[in-house]
């Protein structure tokens, strides 16, 4: 998902909203019917009906009408069935009318499928065995939910540039594919291949996910076909606007050559050249450190959004508007990029596994602030991210989630998905060190060790196929560090005693748990890595040496003066908003 983690603690997307390069005049949203408690979630438990189906390949139909703020859409859905069955179960927002359904090409009376709730239910007329195939086709259309602040909450963004021309875009992670297209919202309901027709008026240009087919002229309109293979559902896109494209070919340190497409605003040439020209080195970072990109032979794509950003699978929506923050590259286009290995290569099983999408997504801008300038930015990015910690709810519940579930702080971890998942991988990677590391991440991503264009697939991973890879690369038994890290709220305490000149060092957990995680102690100019073994070490420390706890930060722990410093920053919070209230 977008950088929220980041932009919500500094204040960044405030600072958007007064420095926009590109004057813009948003659509007020009007008045638009309630979603139903189904559409407005996303994941959970999969129904068993749509447990029985593989989704083969959605052929996907929309003409975009931005005055009246409505879409028209012809699905035509393929499945085979993996079991038994006498019935397709779909989702699509009920307040998108459907006027027809076709199944296998004869269409069916009205009594044969019914959507009351945003869970659209097609009875079939003749059950499916095991291999037996459905096709049907659903015809629907009308005003999409609108969001009311993309891309925090889901649904359509009607916009317009300065010169008033139409500039839409969607973004569903949250609500799910069902705000505007029939699908199967679940983090396992990818379709094997997705064709995409966006029908826009020639003044406008409609970029998509996957490979451009074909542009199609049909007298004023025009319509972009896009073809995608393996996408997540909720990484399908519309982007519609009045844009100039820069484009380049990346040859790739894998001998394949990846397009590199890049859709502005006209009028911003200059900032999207010097923006498009970080490219490259991005993409070689991420083809270094993790491996080959994995669309290369679609492209690697960006296009410009009247919301923040979302990573829409080779189609990533930018809407950061340029900003400089002293890193050298923009964080939150780096951030989604990241996304197309963890997220779109390797999808999380459940929404309870999220953290393999954003804490990996999160870690990786560190990372290449290091690749980029060393290791001053490296830490710097670090503690940033570790003075937003919570720690009020584990991380990983080991029980299906909905994508509500997961985000909302106050029932489940919320941020601490993206910040506490990158610290803690810095931790594992100090403890595994940077050949186990990376080869874990290639494994977890690629599902195998030699990935190379061709030769792998986009997969689905859960938290205990993680666990599971690093066993395995490091030959260690290394499930007390998720147990921990992952499945207790609070971090481990490192209770330190002195007596004498002997120096105690003991770890505390939640519940109990062993955590024998070493500890490197420098006294003097000499440091000491302590096995603790038992959750236990020690060592002589002389009167009046210089003592310093693990002084290269590598343990992400307690520490009593950042639990002061969040205390002290929520006092300031409420007295603002108290003072504000007042006033």
């Amino acid at each position: 998902m977008h950088l929220r983690q980041h932009l919500l603690a500094t204040g960044v997307a405030l600072a958007l909203a007064a420095c926009t390069s590109v004057p813009i005049a948003r659509t007020a949203a009007p008045a638009q019917p309630a979603l139903t408690a189904q559409t407005l979630g996303s994941g959970g438990v999969m129904p068993v009906e749509q447990a029985r189906v593989h989704f083969d390949h959605a052929e996907l139909h929309f003409t975009v009408d931005a005055a009246q703020q409505r879409i028209d859409g012809i699905a035509t859905l393929s499945f085979t069935a993996k079991s038994a069955t006498d019935v397709l179960l779909l989702d699509l927002d009920r307040n998108l009318p459907i006027s027809s359904i076709d199944l296998d090409g004869h269409t069916l009376a009205a009594g044969a499928w019914s959507n009351p709730d945003g869970r659209l239910r097609i009875q079939l007329s003749t059950p499916l065995a095991a291999g037996g195939k459905a096709r049907v086709t659903i015809r629907y259309g009308g005003k999409p939910h609108v969001a009311k602040k993309a891309p925090w909450d889901g649904g359509f963004v009607w916009s317009h540039t300065a010169d008033g021309q139409p500039w839409v875009a969607s973004a569903v992670e949250g609500e799910g594919c069902d705000l505007f297209w029939p699908c199967i919202d679940q983090a396992q309901g990818e379709p094997d291949l997705v064709d995409t027709f966006i029908t826009v008026p020639r003044t406008l240009a409609a970029p998509g996910n996957g490979m451009l087919v074909g542009i199609t002229d049909e007298g004023d309109r025009h319509t972009y076909h896009w073809r995608a293979k393996h996408p997540d559902t909720y990484a399908i896109s519309i982007n519609v606007g009045p844009f100039d494209e820069l484009k380049a070919d990346y040859k790739s340190r894998y001998g394949n050559t990846i397009p590199l497409q890049f859709w502005y605003l006209r009028g911003q040439e200059a900032q999207a050249k010097e923006l498009f020209a970080g490219f490259p080195r991005m993409l070689d970072f991420f083809e270094q450190e993790i491996g080959p990109y994995p669309f290369g032979d679609e492209k690697m794509g960006v296009v410009e959004t009247p919301h923040l950003g979302m990573e829409h699978q080779t189609i990533n929506a930018y809407g950061n508007n340029y900003r400089l923050d002293g890193y050298g590259f923009d964080q939150l286009l780096q951030h989604e990029f990241a996304h197309e290995w963890f997220g779109n290569q390797v999808t999380n099983a459940d929404w309870d596994d999220m953290w393999l999408h954003e804490g990996f997504g999160t870690y990786m801008q560190p990372l290449y602030s290091q690749y980029l300038h060393g290791d001053t930015d490296y830490y710097s990015w670090l503690r940033d991210l570790r003075l937003m910690l919570r720690n009020r709810h584990p991380v990983v519940s080991g029980s299906s989630k909905t994508e509500e579930q997961v985000y909302d702080g106050d029932i489940g971890p919320g941020q601490d998905i993206y910040n506490k998942g990158a610290v803690m991988l810095h931790s594992l990677r100090q403890l595994i060190g940077d050949k186990d590391f990376f080869d874990s991440i290639r494994l977890l991503v690629y599902g195998r060790a030699d990935p190379k264009p061709g030769n792998f697939s986009p997969r689905y991973a859960s938290t205990s196929d993680y666990v599971a890879i690093v066993d395995k690369v490091t030959g260690r038994d290394l499930r007390w560090f998720f147990d921990v890290y992952l499945r207790d709220a609070a971090l481990p305490r490192l209770d330190v005693r002195h007596d004498g000149d002997t120096v105690t060092l003991h770890w505390v957990t939640e519940h109990g748990k062993p955590f024998p995680m070493p500890v490197d102690v420098q006294v003097g100019d000499a440091v000491h890595t302590l096995p603790m073994t038992d959750g236990n070490g020690q060592l002589k420390v002389p009167a009046g040496s210089l003592l310093i706890v693990d002084p290269r930060a590598k343990v992400l722990r307690e520490m009593p003066y950042i639990d002061a410093y969040q205390r002290w920053m929520k006092q300031q919070r409420e007295r603002k908003q108290a003072k504000h209230a007042a006033q």
